[in-house]
């Protein structure tokens, strides 16, 4: 539903406190009154602009993690949990700081931040009363959230326009990396081999590195084997063993069940045979899909990361720029700073994907540019039906 869909269905005193929040001078006793002015106020660009431009760190985390999201609903704990993961770096440690000594009074500045730190519950209060946020109102749903539909779509143009003026565009590079088609055909690649050879496994259930050595030679895109006795740290079942695109590859063949795994070897299912006969359609979507799966656990807000590329990388873009706009929005994880998982688990396995170019800029460096491919899949098209955009 729309904004003005949920303020006819809010009672009298939502309507109040999303008034006197936008300082709407109106009868406040009159449902339609409250209503028609809340509207017109924050159909204003300037207002609603002010609004979005006074929103602290924590609270754009919270509300970009609600922007992507298929689902119009959201239950009180996972809306709980989502303002628990947004507030992390600056403001993780200013509420582990000491508590002050018994002794000394507190000064009025300090006094004014700790007030300014809300817990998660008064963080979505505080959403409901800027008409962000509305219960359900009948039902189970009563107990459900939604953001309105079009404040959705107004939030993510203010958004990109806020994120575009701190972004370099550039010319195309005179070189650049483009993978398109090339993980499908390593999927290929893989089956084969498993189909034609016996493929043995380690007492960990890995591949002996001598498969995996024969595996990258038959691959469209080479990668380091990790040194022997190098520490690991990735996302997947075989990361310690494996270089992260082949660990992704094997890892989907395995969800996928064109492989299976027996103590000792692989081996090709059924689906793997007929995955062998040629490309299923709508594979790069089914890919792509896995990818967000397995990574999301990693990177919470994976999902709305990916959109902003997508939106913000229509055109040559640096990636120094695009890592000052994203970076503040990641949560390290483990030994991931910001930065390795915006270029390492997203950036990278979206040229993988043949979702982004990669290319270097003579004056800017690198520079990443989303495909029309890789636009409309994660647009959510169906880059197969007729008419639909062509690989460029």
């Amino acid at each position: 539903m729309n904004l003005s869909d949920m303020l006819g269905y809010a009672d009298i005193q939502q309507l109040s406190r999303i008034a006197d929040v936008y300082r709407c001078e109106c009868n406040g006793h009159s449902k339609n009154d409250l209503i028609q002015s809340i509207l017109s106020t924050v159909s204003r660009n300037d207002v609603f602009e002010a609004q979005i431009n006074s929103m602290k760190l924590e609270d754009l985390r919270f509300l970009n993690s609600l922007l992507f999201e298929a689902r119009n609903s959201f239950s009180l704990e996972d809306l709980l949990a989502r303002v628990q993961q947004s507030r992390f770096g600056g403001e993780a440690e200013a509420q582990a700081d000491p508590e002050p000594q018994p002794k000394k009074k507190k000064t009025k500045k300090k006094a004014e931040a700790v007030d300014k730190t809300l817990t998660p519950r008064e963080m979505i209060a505080k959403f409901k009363h800027q008409g962000w946020l509305f219960n359900g109102f009948s039902g189970p749903s009563r107990y459900l959230f939604q953001v309105p539909i079009d404040l959705k779509a107004r939030f993510r143009a203010s958004l990109a326009r806020r994120f575009a003026t701190e972004l370099l565009y550039t010319d195309e590079p005179p070189v650049y990396r483009d993978e398109q088609m090339l993980i499908h055909d390593d999927i290929t690649q893989l089956l084969h081999f498993c189909r034609h050879n016996e493929v043995q496994l380690t007492a960990d259930g890995s591949m002996y590195k001598r498969f995996v050595v024969q595996l990258l030679e038959l691959f469209g895109v080479q990668e380091e084997l990790p040194a022997k006795g190098e520490w690991r740290f990735g996302y997947g079942r075989h990361f310690n063993h494996y270089p992260n695109r082949v660990s992704f590859l094997y890892d989907y063949c395995y969800s996928a069940k064109y492989i299976t795994e027996t103590q000792t070897v692989i081996s090709v299912t059924g689906s793997g045979e007929e995955r062998l006969r040629g490309r299923l359609a709508g594979e790069a979507e089914q890919v792509y899909r896995y990818w967000l799966k397995l990574y999301k656990g990693p990177i919470t807000n994976l999902l709305s990361l990916v959109h902003w590329i997508n939106a913000l990388a229509v055109d040559w873009v640096t990636v120094d720029s695009l890592r000052a706009v994203l970076v503040p929005f990641i949560k390290p994880y483990y030994y991931d700073d910001a930065n390795t998982i915006l270029e390492k688990r997203i950036m990278t396995m979206m040229v993988h994907l043949g979702l982004l170019r990669v290319g270097e800029h003579p004056q800017h460096g690198a520079v990443v540019k989303m495909t029309k491919a890789g636009a409309a899949i994660v647009s959510g098209l169906n880059i197969e039906d007729p008419g639909a955009l062509a690989l460029q």
